[in-house]
């Protein structure tokens, strides 16, 4: 197989890479466990001050870097340096806060005292995503270096510049060799490779089918795994809302990353005293959008990641039309080459259309309209995937109770699902299991230890 650098806003092929040989995965894998004999034994303040130096590597080549992004998968350039900047602060965070987080924590049993003590269980396996290159890796590596593990990382394989690029940053940091190690593999390789008893766990972020696949493997090997599998996010919007403010942020919560976001807002589904004034004001506003070049500054919405995932929302389209949806704006390809679609909302979307509990990885919204905030809830929930949403009411106590009753891992109220280095990620049902970010992101990939002293009366 080959990885290439295909640049989504001409599809043109600027660079490839062979993947790695047989011998060259074991030669990694081998070095990371060599790795991990000496790492596990380092203080958090020698972990914590390689993290620093990551972050403020990634801060000092964020142009750079940012650039890369854009050219491998076409995020906006202003959105690139933004990713860079947030994988800084994800790294910062773990430096500045493992530590008390992984302190003992002591217990007040009937009998005796004892503790619960944290500590590493070995190589991690880490299979990304290319929608955000390097946002996903931070939220991966970070926590578990810092936790004493050594990490494997085998990116998506349109992103390789970026996935070398990692790797290359924390050698200049002063990482040893093993601690952080790119893999240039096929998905069929990498799952082959979760067998591999010299890996202890494996996370994942990407589409139902590797996750099913992924976590097949693990249980068959009783390894740990973590898994996000993107979401079809409700954006509720309550008659008591201030429909402005809920425009705007439908738009950025809609289109963020080309709309190609696992926590993009996907389903808008308004009470339909004022759903008609949503709509028409949501409409317009993605019509102003300014498709073109993400180099560009003036440009709003760049290309697909691939000429495959436009021509795959095309079909999408296609048959949710056949199938009664009815178009009230875009859905078609732009007049231009690359990866392209227009902003589009379709409507009249039900149930038993085949597009109608499918994802839309990109500027795609579907619009609903619903009587009252019960069937709101109800229709938020009929969707086999669980990762967030989000409920624009100026009541917050009716927001937190609408919350209460959705059935996702995330619920924001008056801003659509975002993610920052404090606040834990991860979703139920269909969009995975485990969480990754804040406090529990440390969580997943430990050993907690219990350790019990008895005293020489103890009647145990």
């Amino acid at each position: 197989m080959t990885f290439q650098t295909i640049n989504p806003t001409t599809n043109k092929v600027i660079k490839s890479f062979d993947e790695m040989t047989d011998s060259a995965v074991d030669k990694a894998v081998a070095t990371a466990a060599t790795t991990f004999d000496d790492w596990k034994k380092t203080d958090y303040q020698t972990r914590a001050q390689l993290l620093y130096t990551v972050a403020g590597l990634l801060r000092a080549k964020r142009k750079d870097l940012a650039q890369m992004i854009t050219l491998e998968m076409g995020k906006l350039l202003i959105h690139a340096e933004g990713e860079i900047k947030l994988s800084a602060e994800i790294f910062d965070y773990y430096a500045k806060n493992a530590e008390g987080f992984l302190a003992d924590k002591v217990l007040n049993p009937v009998h005796g005292k004892a503790i619960i003590r944290y500590s590493p269980v070995g190589i991690l396996l880490g299979i990304q995503p290319w929608n955000f290159p390097f946002y996903q890796v931070a939220r991966f590596a970070a926590p578990n270096i810092m936790i004493g593990n050594t990490v494997l990382v085998k990116h998506a394989s349109n992103v390789p510049q970026c996935a070398i690029a990692i790797e290359e940053i924390f050698a200049e940091a002063g990482a040893p060799l093993g601690l952080y190690t790119n893999l240039l593999l096929s998905n069929q390789r990498t799952t082959e490779l979760v067998g591999d008893k010299r890996i202890r766990g494996i996370s994942l972020t990407g589409s139902e089918t590797a996750g099913a696949s992924v976590a097949t493997e693990a249980g068959k090997h009783i390894k740990k795994s973590v898994l996000e599998l993107g979401g079809s996010d409700a954006f509720i919007i309550l008659e008591d809302a201030d429909i402005d403010k809920a425009v705007e942020w439908a738009v950025v919560g809609r289109i963020n990353n080309n709309g190609q976001c696992c926590v993009a807002s996907k389903r808008f589904i308004a009470l339909e005293s004022i759903a008609d004034t949503f709509l028409e004001k949501f409409k317009n506003k993605l019509a102003e959008l300014v498709v073109g070049d993400p180099i560009d500054s003036a440009t709003n919405l760049g290309p697909l990641c691939t000429e495959a995932a436009a021509v795959k929302i095309m079909d999408q389209i296609k048959r949710g039309v056949d199938g009664g949806a009815k178009i009230l704006l875009g859905g078609k390809r732009e007049d231009r080459e690359g990866a392209f679609v227009q902003p589009t909302i379709l409507t009249d979307v039900v149930p038993s259309n085949p597009i109608f509990y499918e994802e839309f990885f990109g500027p795609v919204a579907l619009f609903f309209k619903v009587k009252n905030e019960e069937e709101a809830i109800a229709l938020a929930n009929d969707s086999p995937y669980g990762l967030g949403g989000s409920v624009f009411t100026q009541d917050i106590e009716r927001g937190k109770r609408i919350a209460n009753q959705i059935d996702t891992g995330m619920v924001f109220i008056n801003h659509p699902t975002w993610t920052q280095a404090d606040l834990p990620f991860g979703g139920t049902k269909g969009s995975g299991y485990g969480r990754e970010m804040a406090q529990l992101g440390l969580d997943e990939f430990v050993n907690k230890k219990l350790i019990r002293i008895s005293e020489l009366s103890d009647p145990f």
